[in-house]
């Protein structure tokens, strides 16, 4: 794992995803080096390729300094928009325990405190560490990325992520905590239309832990993610693979969105957003 020490320009930007008005990304790439992973777009910006994704991390060593200036700028006014804690890499990723830069930024956020909605979305047991200072912001919530609840298959596509089964304790412990949560459930993966008792399981998984309400978003398959995908699913059977192949379809889709909506009714979760989340591919 190769990581550099970098300095940002900016660290406090405005966001095209819904229900976050700016994003926050301590670092560039990610450890865990999930196989579906959209982010490792990103890498271009540092002169990584797509397939390199999961091998590099750069700190941005300067984050808290620079987040603490764009946050006055940006309060000058009053306003205190929603911030997202990360888009593009997991703001608890191993590196974090070295360099604190997320905690670091919490700190600047809870010396106020702020206001405005901090939402941290991680797959990482180690925001358990900062519930102190989440404790300090009014409007505080954490997600943990649930794309199932098979250890195995969790290990196999998020290569070096904490443990599907690990995300769920910390969410459970985090609520019993006191601290407002909610579940990531995506991407969904295509084997779920086929095998809806997996499906159910995810959901059980999730209520079970005390969240009451979850994100769900199907699989984001951009020809540079399928790529990567198919080449880790070259040892499995084709059927296997025709099913990621097959899931860009809207018939796809569709079939999943029905499942999802009895789930949701059946294990009393509220969606976020009121819909499932898609990316048009062509995009």
């Amino acid at each position: 794992m190769m990581v550099k020490v970098v300095e940002a320009k900016t660290v406090l930007v405005r966001s095209k995803l819904p229900g976050a008005e700016f994003v926050v990304n301590p670092y560039t790439g990610c450890a865990f080096g999930c196989q579906y992973c959209y982010a490792s777009f990103i890498g271009r910006f540092v002169g990584e390729q797509v397939d390199n994704w999961g091998n590099y991390v750069y700190a941005k060593i300067n984050a808290v300094s620079v987040f603490e200036a764009e946050l006055a700028r940006v309060r000058r006014d009053g306003r205190a928009p929603s911030i997202l804690l990360s888009s593009v890499t997991d703001p608890y990723q191993g590196v974090e325990k070295k360099y604190r830069l997320t905690r670091g930024i919490l700190e600047a956020l809870a010396r106020e405190p702020y206001p405005g909605v901090v939402s941290i979305l991680t797959k990482s047991p180690m925001v358990l560490r900062d519930v102190d200072l989440l404790r300090q912001l009014p409007r505080a919530e954490v997600g943990l990325t649930v794309t199932t609840t098979d250890d195995r298959l969790s290990r196999f596509l998020e290569v070096r992520a904490p443990l599907a089964s690990r995300r769920l304790r910390t969410l459970a412990e985090l609520h019993a905590a006191g601290i407002q949560t909610y579940a990531f459930l995506g991407p969904l993966l295509p084997h779920f239309r086929y095998d809806p008792g997996a499906l159910d399981a995810a959901f059980a998984g999730i209520a079970q832990t005390g969240v009451s309400s979850v994100f769900v978003e199907h699989i984001n398959l951009r020809p540079y993610i399928k790529r990567r995908l198919l080449h880790a699913l070259k040892p499995e059977p084709p059927d296997v693979q025709q099913v990621y192949l097959d899931a860009s379809t809207e018939e796809h889709r569709q079939a999943l969105d029905t499942m999802i909506s009895g789930l949701l009714e059946k294990h009393r979760l509220k969606l976020r957003l009121n819909a499932v989340l898609y990316h048009n591919q062509d995009q």
